[in-house]
């Protein structure tokens, strides 16, 4: 079991796994092109050699970065892998000097669990006016905002 940086190698394993939650609509979808070009963003988690979790963290601002694409298959739920995933995000984060990271989640109180207090999107316009615009549950996002100060 370890946790490290995606590789190019890593990008149809991490788009498999974003689809799969994708198509149960718990997380939004990403193109496979999208994985390729933020592959830097992505953090693995392996077990057996096999990925199993995914997370990443997008810078937006100078101090301001999202985790994005955060998923565990259903069989390593509850395992603290997400919580792993996060961590190391956000102590990226700290490393780039951000001081506020944010998500867009279908479950605040696994994040809450981490120290992050609900917000307003309106708390990120640099993310509704480039990314969420073009989505499209953009006026039927159920989506819940959630921060956390470094």
């Amino acid at each position: 079991m370890s946790l490290r940086k995606a590789k190019v190698k890593d990008a149809e394993s991490i788009f498999k796994i974003l689809q799969h939650f994708a198509l149960k609509e718990v997380l939004l979808p990403r193109s496979l092109n999208s994985i390729y070009e933020n592959i830097r963003d992505f953090y693995v988690y392996e077990v057996g050699g096999k990925i199993v979790g995914v997370g990443s963290l997008h810078v937006y601002w100078e101090d301001l970065a999202e985790i994005k694409s955060l998923a565990v298959l259903e069989d390593y739920q509850n395992h603290g892998i997400g919580r792993k995933i996060v961590e190391a995000c956000l102590e990226d984060a700290k490393q780039l000097g951000i001081k506020k990271v944010f998500a867009l989640t279908y479950v605040p109180s696994f994040f809450e669990k981490l120290g992050f207090k609900i917000t307003d999107k309106s708390n990120f316009p640099q993310k509704v006016w480039t990314e969420c615009i073009h989505c499209v549950k953009f006026n039927d996002c159920k989506e819940v905002p959630v921060v956390i100060q470094l």
